[in-house]
């Protein structure tokens, strides 16, 4: 069996949000389609997340993080994952915060 060389992981620069101002606020835009993606509350509050600026896709209770893994069985997202030019929102209590949103995406050579 060959085994495809063609898509290599890259990291791409971290997202992140450390003052709330209670409103949705910008966290960062996805700038390729991640492979893997990793929401971290590494702060001490509550933050709620949207891609929308509207309405809430999941709330992160303070120290939660969640690793969405979008390869399909191959191994590959070349149609399953988050657009290019997402933008990713944050609503919390007024105040800081300490939210960060990692990702890799397969960067063809």
């Amino acid at each position: 069996m060959a085994i495809n060389n063609s898509q290599n992981a890259e990291m791409a620069d971290e997202l992140s949000i450390l003052v709330l101002t209670g409103a949705y606020d910008l966290i960062g835009t996805v700038n390729f389609n991640p492979v893997l993606i990793i929401f971290d509350n590494q702060g001490t509050v509550a933050v709620e997340v949207s891609n929308n600026g509207t309405s809430t896709w999941k709330t992160f209770p303070a120290g939660e993080a969640l690793v969405l893994d979008l390869r399909d069985k191959a191994h590959l997202a070349s149609n399953y994952t988050f657009r290019k030019g997402m933008p990713l929102y944050a609503k919390g209590a007024a105040g800081a915060c300490d939210f960060k949103i990692s990702y890799i995406y397969a960067r063809e050579y």
